[in-house]
């Protein structure tokens, strides 16, 4: 007997769902954690890559930037004001994009979609598009509704939570391959294409998905587990835990890399 996707779900942890979308005080509490594993996220990027280059003083500015909105982040009164601290702490993160990449041919200036102005907008797109179908993939795998999201509002969306957890990866998934495959000249000018409105990854996507799927097959250590765990592996682990945090079982913690 086959069973269609409806029949996997757990109704009690539904109903929890929307308990903590409908509650504005859980609900806002879930995003604010959204929010802080993401900025947590992308301070480890800008760390790795401070440790690395000459231009030590862009990356500090920046980071003292994250420190003081992880700060605010608990004064915040509705999602709205999170989401707009959230793009604040994204700009001040894109802006070091042209230092860690210093290529000509991928300048960033600021972030366009729909469609991507340039190479490198084309890429971000590109990639995230890909993390949050992965992150919904892995939500198919529990008993969570893919529906219901806090960060992102449940509303003409036809999928939320996907988005939610994605900001927990995308710093350390998508910008860090895309720095990798730029810098090592894996991608090229070539490998896009020129449309009337915007910038195409074309050619490049082959090369993108591969080392994506290559990346996302490396094992990471999890300090909690004491083993180590692919990214894949990782996304589902987010999942459960909040799960947990919807049962009243444990608080929810975002993941945070530690290389």
């Amino acid at each position: 007997m086959i069973l269609s996707r409806e029949h996997l779900n757990a109704g009690h942890v539904v109903l929890k769902q929307a308990e903590h979308y409908l509650d504005d005080g859980k609900r806002l509490d879930l995003a604010q954690r959204f929010i802080a594993g993401s900025i947590q996220q992308m301070s480890r990027v800008l760390k790795y890559y401070r440790s690395r280059l000459e231009e030590k003083a862009v990356f500090d500015e920046v980071l003292e930037d994250f420190q003081k909105e992880l700060q605010k982040l608990p004064t915040a009164q509705s999602v709205e004001q999170l989401m707009a601290s959230e793009g604040h702490t994204r700009e001040k993160y894109y802006s070091t994009f042209d230092t860690i990449i210093q290529h000509p041919d991928f300048i960033f200036e600021k972030r366009t979609k729909r469609p991507p102005h340039n190479r490198l907008n084309a890429l971000i797109s590109f990639g995230n598009s890909i993390v949050y179908t992965m992150c919904l993939s892995e939500i198919y795998k529990t008993y969570l509704d893919p529906r219901i999201g806090y960060l992102h509002s449940t509303n003409f969306r036809r999928f939320s939570l996907n988005l939610d957890i994605a900001e927990i990866f995308k710093p350390i998934i998508v910008d860090r391959l895309i720095f990798s495959l730029v810098n090592k000249k894996m991608l090229t000018k070539k490998h896009f294409e020129k449309l009337t409105d915007g910038i195409l990854l074309s050619e490049g996507r082959k090369v993108f998905i591969s080392e994506l799927d290559k990346k996302m097959q490396t094992t990471v250590q999890h300090r909690h587990l004491g083993k180590s765990v692919s990214y894949r592996r990782l996304i589902r682990l987010e999942l459960y835990k909040l799960q947990k945090h919807l049962l009243g079982e444990k608080p929810y913690e975002p993941y945070t890399a530690k290389w």
